[in-house]
């Protein structure tokens, strides 16, 4: 398992200090709020170029002008949209250093985009799925190696992958199911692209941010009434942070050398997290690392 001298407490400024990334390039998607604009801070301030690709460009570009260092650019990013998203892949031009899949959504009212996928998947795997292999040749390019940041939750012990119904055409749409496959699958993809890409010097890691205040992520928790454990105030299933705290370890894995060469792996706290217990949140759950189950999503996803 690994370690670091960092903790739940620990902030983004804290893990990266003393860390020069000067030369890198880093995309972070949804940097315009929360921990995403908080690990858009942590890199630029340590010498990154970051472009903040978002879905609301006016948003990113106040985040942006609040940033102390290098400004960061900001690009337009719809997740949900494969035009988006391949737009976005033909605009970026040269090596990419690191890519930081932070966006995301959770427990959304039952909503299907225009291909018939359900809103969560798509937005949460599928856009992050497609942007990282359009970036593939970008990331490949780096010298040396660049790191994929796959941002989960602790939510992915509610439910794995369900290969029979990933649109829930099938069952009853229940948010929090929707959530915690999505995030699932955030992990898989972190443990196939790990495997796929070794050769390209890329490593690919996932992680779960724990349950961070005060963000946009959690506006429609209040519109449902069965959410999990997990995610109800006071719950010590999970640590409960600032944004800074929550995106130390998205920035660790993105820019310390302490997990230089680490891939494949899922972090909580700054750490390498434990396998999951049953009535435990905390940890990884076996299904969310199966190579076999990696394998088949990234099949299915392509």
């Amino acid at each position: 398992m690994i370690t670091t001298p960092f903790g739940a407490t620990s902030t983004a400024a804290e893990v990266l200090s003393g860390v020069d990334l000067t030369g890198r390039r880093a995309v972070v998607t949804g940097g315009s709020s929360g921990i995403g604009a908080a690990t858009v801070r942590a890199l630029a301030g340590a010498g990154a170029e970051v472009t903040m690709a978002v879905r609301d460009v006016a948003a990113g570009a106040r985040v942006a002008a609040t940033v102390a260092g290098r400004r960061p650019a900001v690009a337009p990013l719809e997740l949900a949209d494969p035009a988006s998203v391949a737009a976005f892949v033909a605009a970026w031009s040269g090596p990419l250093d690191i890519l930081v899949n932070n966006a995301g959504i959770m427990a959304t009212p039952l909503t299907r985009t225009a291909r018939g996928w359900e809103l969560q998947f798509a937005t949460n795997h599928l856009g992050h799925f497609a942007l990282a292999v359009g970036l593939r040749a970008a990331l490949a390019a780096a010298s040396g190696g660049a790191r994929i940041v796959s941002v989960s939750s602790v939510g992915h012990v509610n439910a794995g992958v369900d290969f029979a119904d990933i649109n829930l055409l099938r069952r009853p749409y229940d948010p929090w199911v929707a959530y915690g496959q999505s995030k699932t699958a955030n992990i898989l993809f972190a443990v196939e692209a790990a495997r796929r890409w070794a050769a390209d010097g890329i490593t690919a890691n996932a992680l779960n941010p724990g349950r961070i205040t005060g963000t946009n992520l959690s506006r429609h928790i209040g519109e449902i009434s069965n959410a999990p454990a997990s995610f109800e105030p006071g719950s010590t299933d999970v640590s409960w942070k600032d944004v800074e705290q929550g995106a130390a370890t998205s920035v660790l894995l993105a820019g310390s050398p302490l997990v230089a060469g680490v891939t494949g792996r899922y972090f909580e706290d700054c750490a390498e997290a434990a396998p999951h217990r049953p009535g435990v949140r905390r940890g990884v759950a076996a299904y969310a690392l199966d190579p076999e189950a990696a394998s088949r999503l990234w099949e299915l996803s392509a």
